[in-house]
């Protein structure tokens, strides 16, 4: 793979290098969280930083209310005050836990749509990029793992939104206030006891979720294992049905399976002993807290009421504490996990515009590759010195047998890979000064293995030109003599073709393909070996609809059998990369080479083949 194609070494990095990359992943986010282009959504984010601003003041003062109100019922308060000031205190204590929670869910309720926008934001940033990438890249990659990553990666997102931002940091600044108001107003041990116990309890919360993320690593990684042997399995489930392979592909994603329940035990007998650990520390803490404020009380130098708020205040650290211990898990793994999708993000896309490139603008159609060169690899040339002209409106066909090329002109021809030496025109405009979308746009091609989206038949004649009127689409299809047998259907154009089209036919699949071609109505036409794959009935009856919309269209014929392009303009014979003959197939026939020799063996198999079905 060419350096712009690997995954960046970030990619690889250990567990610290992940984090501190995870890190910086979340630094990029800032740009989505202060658009620039919403005004509205910056007004979010700051009336959602003063909800929580003000949440956390009320939660802070709250504790004293309920001091006030203890003291005044222990007698503190005098006679009226037993009555009055207490039940005025229990109330203003009430309001404020009311006033604290209503805080964070306004918060919560205004920071939604920064939070759910930015997620979506970034999850479409990623999709389009991964559209950028090399066909190489997808090639090299799975994509069932492509998918996870991007899952977990917004994720991610979501969980570091709402969580790290909006409870982590608020957390930590509670602490340090409520350390503060211990030493300020009470006994300094009690601000170092609490300190101490916070440090304690992150510091061991660190050490053994940092031994604890290896099982979680090896988790995702049996976790995307199994994913893709799924995805592949099912993707190709008639290649497992003709082999029957069922067994065999349940052993595979079982094993993945299998490691995966491993990691996922280890998993869990650690998180327990976190637990504990952290359940000690805690109540260590609480020991040694309520002792130093009982001992405040017996000497006069606290009340009851400080007793009690020393109480409260522990309590409101401690379901942080607990809560941070889980979020501190979660956070070190979402950082891996966004860390990841930003890698992706970063790889750089091999095929890009050039800054001047303008739209391709086609007035004839003429296509020429000038002596071009290409190798997937510096050590294998694939194409050597292809050069040849087809002229507006004529019928180029290149033949060879398998491995010669065929395929790989029709991919440069797209862009998919750039020429390493020489180019490619249409219409003396050289395809890498253009835009890929208006090359692209002006090309189409009917493959031999017509791929369809899982989704109905109307759709998927529509995405050759996707806004298309209801009447185009179903004047394409009859133009591809495939409307009756559409509207036959019992759910018409309504019909779902099934994942890559497999409710269909061959042959009906690439009528299909056809009718969305037609829809394009592109300026030049690639047939890469259309019809190699059915039989010969159909070939014949698809070969009449090919024929009718390359009228008139440059069209270049990639084909196998050499039956069906005899009428072309000209025919060129692809061997190890070269192009070895060139002319029409009358000359080609009595040049007595290679052609001529591919010619005599499928008029052979073709007559062997019509005297067993004479025999039938």
């Amino acid at each position: 793979m060419s350096p712009r194609g690997r995954m960046p070494p970030s990619a690889m990095a250990g567990p610290k290098g992940r984090l501190i990359d995870g890190l910086k992943a979340l630094r990029g986010l800032l740009p989505y969280l202060w658009p620039r282009d919403s005004l509205e959504l910056r007004a979010r984010v700051v009336l959602a930083l003063a909800c929580l601003a003000g949440g956390k003041l009320v939660n802070i003062t709250v504790p004293f209310f309920y001091k006030g109100a203890v003291d005044a019922l222990s007698g503190k308060g005098g006679a009226a005050g037993i009555v009055a000031v207490p039940g005025m205190l229990i109330v203003a204590y009430g309001l404020g836990r009311l006033f604290s929670g209503s805080f964070n869910e306004l918060r919560n309720a205004v920071f939604a749509k920064v939070e759910q926008r930015a997620v979506r934001r970034v999850a479409l940033a990623a999709f389009k990029h991964l559209h950028s990438l090399s066909l190489r890249f997808h090639l090299d990659r799975r994509t069932g793992g492509l998918s996870r990553a991007i899952e977990r990666g917004t994720q991610a997102i979501d969980f570091l939104l709402s969580i790290m931002l909006f409870n982590v940091i608020p957390t930590l600044i509670e602490i340090l206030l409520v350390c503060a108001i211990l030493w300020r107003v009470y006994d300094w041990r009690l601000a170092a006891v609490t300190f101490v116990t916070i440090a304690l309890y992150v510091a061991f919360t660190f050490a053994v979720t940092d031994w604890r993320v290896r099982f979680r690593r090896e988790m995702n990684t049996r976790d995307t294992e199994a994913n893709n042997k799924a995805v592949d399995s099912l993707l190709n489930f008639e290649t497992v049905k003709y082999f029957a392979n069922e067994a065999h592909e349940s052993e595979r994603y079982d094993r993945s399976l299998a490691g995966y329940e491993q990691a996922a035990v280890k998993s869990e007998t650690t998180l327990a002993a976190l637990n504990i650990g952290q359940g000690s520390i805690i109540a260590g803490g609480l020991i040694g807290m309520m002792l130093i404020a009982a001992q405040g009380v017996v000497s006069g130098r606290m009340t009851v009421g400080d007793l009690v708020l020393v109480n409260a205040y522990l309590i409101q650290l401690y379901m942080p504490l607990n809560f941070l211990g889980m979020v501190y898990r979660n956070v070190k793994q979402s950082l891996v996990d966004l860390e990841q999708m930003f890698a992706l993000m970063t790889v750089a896309p091999e095929i890009v515009d050039r800054p001047d490139a303008t739209p391709l603008h086609v007035e004839h159609g003429e296509l020429v590759f000038r002596r071009a060169d290409f190798r997937y690899d510096p050590r294998r040339p694939i194409l050597e010195d292809i050069d040849f002209r087809v002229a507006p409106g004529q019928t180029v066909a290149i033949v060879g047998p398998s491995g010669a090329g065929k395929s790989t002109i029709a991919r440069l021809l797209f862009r998919f890979w750039d020429v390493d030496v020489g180019a490619i025109e249409i219409d003396s405009q050289d395809i890498r000064d253009v835009t890929q979308e208006s090359l692209r746009r002006a090309i189409g091609v009917v493959p031999q293995d017509t791929v369809l989206l899982n989704d109905t038949i109307l759709y998927n004649i529509a995405y050759g030109r996707p806004g298309a009127s209801r009447a185009e689409i179903e004047e394409a299809a009859r133009f591809a003599h495939i409307h009756d047998f559409i509207a036959g259907l019992p759910d018409g154009y309504d019909t779902t073709v099934g994942e890559r089209g497999l409710k269909l036919s061959g042959g009906e699949k690439q009528r299909v393909a056809i009718a969305r071609v037609i829809l394009k109505a592109p300026e030049i036409l690639i047939f890469d070996e259309a019809t190699s794959a059915l039989d010969t009935r159909t070939e014949r009856e698809i070969q009449a609809s090919l024929a009718e919309i390359a009228a008139g269209r440059t069209t270049l014929v990639i084909a196998h059998r050499l039956s069906t392009i005899v009428d072309a303009d000209q025919i060129l014979v692809l061997d190890g990369g070269h192009i070895v003959e060139r002319g029409h197939h009358r000359e080609l026939v009595a040049l007595g080479g290679v052609y001529a020799t591919m010619w005599s063996r499928q008029q052979e198999a073709a007559r062997r083949e019509a005297e067993m079905e004479e025999a039938e």
